[in-house]
């Protein structure tokens, strides 16, 4: 009898907990169901929804024309305050998406559920048939009526099994990329991107692969170069991307690159070989049509020919490393005579409209249409910079602000290096369907009496020389200049540029050579598809800078980063001459560069070390004579060098490339000293490289 009582009294306090928790939760309702019975609410709930839908939905004419047949999946939330949001949707054509959408849209707001008379947000799923049918199927999800994780749980394993990648296009091509800083491979739709009439700015670099694909179809030369292979170790090796991922939404690719070198100093007496091994990832994609992502992280370790180790080692930076890298970065040592030099760099590119891009990240940068530049080159390490691009009418208009290192011993304070601040402008005016000007501004600044980054230079259309001087003469140190280019033919284009550090007219006309009179000019030609053979690209170049240019008094505000040039790689007090030839046909290409100079370096004058205006950290303050300043003074110095490369491209996807070199270089100053000495070079080199960046070896 006991246990017939226990029974009982499980079963009523059983159904009335039911009974307590049904009545505690109450459906959304239309206003047609607030005075419906209880029980009846969720029936007119789900009635009142179906009626809707019915009365509303159009199938799209050209769908029913095809007699389809199917259903529209929609995952959907009534809200806390009555609003109806869909949360997924599925269905084979956009069209009946989107149809869907415009129907929710016309719901009215309703009497939200609630639990424990409290306002809660419920989801529902609804397919919906095609063609329409008035026996509509409608279903709740598990446990709805309360937010509760399954529900979450149960939508979230409908939409990840519905990621599936579609086709891959090469979204790359269209995309706010940055087109890798390689002279080889910017030589390949130099032709193109200049044609005359064209209104394209082409030395404000890198080029967004979305400016150039109007005009050269970088997909077809691709697939001119693929390979005919079938198997996955086939196409990712020659043709692809390791990883690649596409939806209608956002893509993404994923490789590996190399950058494997070894060769032969013949003159080279400590060691049998020089080499260089880099490995490295690199992870690019876009989330939507404006927004697109670049990282790549690499891990060195390299041996170089001697007179490239030597210079390496006189930019040693402070705190006990043995050298920079030239272009890469701090080198740490490694085995015998080797340097280990970690390098990252990334950046993030948004597009909000067809006149901005904007970028943020770590890199390089270059302005000019030459193979140096003596305003913006990529011949430093990597820094971090913010930029943006305005593009409309006839002009390009590039701002950049950066954020530099002085690393010398005698500048670093606390064992941490000096930080000092870049920013610069360059617009660029198509004058007409020949002619292009730019003006370029750039002033450097240092973080003295903690004035941290000056908010003042952040104005994009001001004279920094004005900043300048409102901030003290001594609180930065500013340069201006003039670039051109006039397009004679479609294969042939002149260009040009003018450097001004400081200008004195008096002293200019006054024929004395003064010292302040700190200049220097560029003048090149181009020649593509030279007499007539597709693929073959001539240049010719002549660069010159006076003494003192890009150097301070103050010695942190020089034009210098890492104890590198931000301009010209030999940064001032020469010229040079330089003739380069490039030929690519299909995956082969080679080129040949020429460069012979005359260059001045300081040296020891009655123990003292007199600044004749080749190094442009030190100190203009230094320099032996105020007159009679000439380009070569000092440790006056004549270089030749010459560079022969062949080589095949592997996978044009990646720009990877097996090839082989022959460096020669000729060194000869007229003053023997133990950095500057004689010396002759003959470097033989073979590789297998991913071409992403410039290695400069013309030092």
């Amino acid at each position: 009898m006991k246990s017939y009582l226990f029974l009982l009294f499980l079963l009523i306090s059983v159904n009335s907990k039911s009974q307590a928790q049904h009545n505690s939760q109450r459906f959304p309702q239309f206003p047609k169901c607030v005075d419906v019975d209880f029980l009846q609410k969720e029936a007119c709930f789900k009635n009142t929804l179906r009626a809707f839908v019915l009365d509303n939905y159009q199938v799209p004419a050209e769908i029913r024309k095809e007699q389809y047949k199917g259903e529209v999946r929609v995952i959907f939330e009534v809200n806390q305050v009555g609003g109806f949001e869909i949360i997924y949707l599925d269905a084979v054509y956009p069209e009946l998406k989107e149809e869907m959408v415009r129907v929710f849209e016309l719901l009215p707001n309703i009497k939200p559920a609630t639990y424990n008379s409290r306002p809660i947000s419920v989801q529902f799923k609804m397919p919906i048939k095609i063609p329409l049918v008035q026996s509509l199927e409608f279903s709740e999800n598990e446990d709805s009526a309360d937010i509760m994780p399954q529900v979450k749980e149960d939508i979230v394993i409908n939409e990840y099994d519905e990621i599936q990648p579609g086709e891959f296009t090469r979204p790359r091509y269209e995309s706010q990329i940055n087109i890798p800083l390689s002279h080889e491979y910017y030589s390949r739709f130099d032709a193109e991107f200049n044609r005359i009439g064209l209104n394209t700015h082409s030395a404000s670099k890198p080029l967004l692969f979305s400016e150039v694909s109007k005009y050269y179809n970088f997909k077809a030369k691709e697939n001119e170069m693929r390979l005919d292979v079938n198997s996955w170790v086939g196409r990712k090796l020659f043709n692809e991307h390791l990883v690649q991922y596409q939806t209608e939404d956002y893509w993404f690719t994923l490789d590996f690159a190399l950058d494997l070198q070894l060769g032969k100093d013949f003159q080279q007496q400590s060691f049998d070989f020089t080499y260089n091994n880099t490995r490295a990832l690199i992870f690019q994609g876009g989330l939507g049509a404006n927004f697109n992502f670049y990282t790549v992280a690499y891990e060195n370790q390299g041996r170089f020919a001697e007179y490239y180790n030597r210079f390496a080692a006189s930019l040693r930076p402070d705190g006990g490393d043995p050298a920079i890298i030239p272009g890469r970065g701090i080198a740490k040592p490694f085995m015998d005579g080797g340097y280990d030099y970690p390098v990252a760099e990334g950046y993030l590119s948004y597009t909000p409209s067809k006149f901005f891009n904007i970028q943020f990240g770590h890199g390089k940068n270059f302005i000019g249409d030459g193979y140096r530049s003596l305003l913006m080159s990529d011949n430093a390490s990597p820094y971090p910079y913010f930029k943006l691009n305005t593009t409309f009418w006839k002009l390009k208009y590039t701002n950049t602000w950066m954020s530099l290192r002085d690393v010398r011993p005698a500048v670093t304070s606390d064992g941490s290096f000096r930080t000092k601040y870049m920013a610069n402008h360059y617009l660029s005016y198509n004058v007409t369907k020949r002619l292009n000007i730019g003006l370029f501004e750039s002033v450097v600044w240092q973080n003295d009496n903690n004035r941290g980054f000056d908010l003042n230079y952040l104005n994009p259309i001001i004279f920094y020389r004005a900043i300048e001087f409102s901030t003290g003469a001594r609180g930065g140190n500013a340069i201006i200049g003039l670039t051109s280019k006039y397009k004679l033919s479609n294969k042939i284009n002149f260009y040009g540029q003018i450097i001004i550090d400081e200008f004195s007219t008096t002293d200019v006309f006054g024929g004395q050579q003064s010292w302040k009179n700190k200049l220097g000019y560029q003048l090149g030609i181009k020649y593509f598809n030279a007499f007539n053979i597709p693929g073959l690209f001539l240049q010719t170049e002549y660069n010159q800078v006076r003494p003192y240019t890009y150097s301070h008094n103050t010695g942190v505000l020089n034009y210098g980063h890492n104890n590198q040039s931000m301009a010209h790689l030999w940064g001032s007090n020469f010229r040079e001459i330089l003739a380069i030839a490039r030929y690519k046909s299909n995956r082969w290409y080679g080129n040949a560069k020429f460069i012979y100079g005359k260059r001045g370096f300081d040296y020891n004058v009655a123990v003292n070390q007199a600044a004749y205006g080749g190094d442009i950290y030190s100190s203009e303050r230094q320099r032996p004579f105020d007159t009679d300043v000439e380009i070569g003074q000092g440790n006056t110095t004549i270089s030749f060098f010459s560079n022969i490369e062949v080589g095949y491209i592997i996978n044009p996807a990646t720009n990877l490339k097996l090839y082989g070199s022959y460096i020669y270089r000729n060194f000869n100053p007229e003053v023997k000293t133990p950095q500057n000495f004689d010396n002759t070079t003959s470097w033989v080199n073979f590789g297998l490289r991913t071409d992403i960046f410039n290695w400069y070896y013309d030092y």
